[in-house]
């Protein structure tokens, strides 16, 4: 490819590589989320009434799939539609500490149910925490889970990188995370 469109494409890669490895401010806030909750992760049973159909009122939300998939980095855990998931070493306790321009750059990875594991997802390391705003965040060996804004399905540009504070880093199937 040559010419503006290549250029164009170099201008978005560069775009999305600077804001993942810039340094911008910390901001969290100082109120308790709550503890952090493991679920055993399952598929969620609908209850069938007597004529074979679901009963509305007594359905759980189903919660967000999580896969595991190979990268650079070797096995590594993605969302249902492949987008890469990280965790932050900026939060001890298993508490989330990135809010407004951090979760703007690192979305958390939000659930309305119980997660769910796919195949090479141990769903023992599966739990979830409790937001400030009230939703409810993934979390995976204690970890609370996020994306990063600036990734395409599959995409992982931003391993190893120091920002908001603390360290990000995509995470292995065994809950630790991948080396650099």
């Amino acid at each position: 490819m040559t010419g503006p469109r290549a250029v164009g494409a170099a201008l978005v890669l560069l775009g999305a590589l600077a804001g993942c490895g810039s340094d911008g401010p910390s901001r969290s806030t100082s109120g308790d989320p709550g503890p952090t909750t493991a679920v055993r992760s399952t598929e969620p049973a609908s209850p069938a009434s007597p004529t074979g159909s679901s009963a509305a009122a007594t359905e759980r939300p189903e919660g967000r799939r999580i896969i595991t998939a190979d990268s650079e980095y070797g096995a590594m855990l993605y969302d249902a539609g492949g987008q890469p998931i990280y965790l932050f070493t900026a939060e001890p306790g298993g508490r989330p500490a990135c809010y407004d321009a951090c979760a703007d750059d690192w979305p958390p990875v939000l659930t309305t149910g119980a997660p769910r594991a796919a195949a090479g997802v141990r769903a023992e390391l599966l739990g979830t925490t409790r937001r400030t705003d009230g939703s409810t965040q993934v979390t995976y060996a204690g970890h609370p889970l996020y994306h990063y804004a600036h990734e395409g399905s599959y995409e992982v540009l931003c391993h190893d990188v120091e920002e908001y504070g603390g360290t990000w880093w995509v995470v292995r199937p065994d809950g630790t995370p991948a080396p650099a």
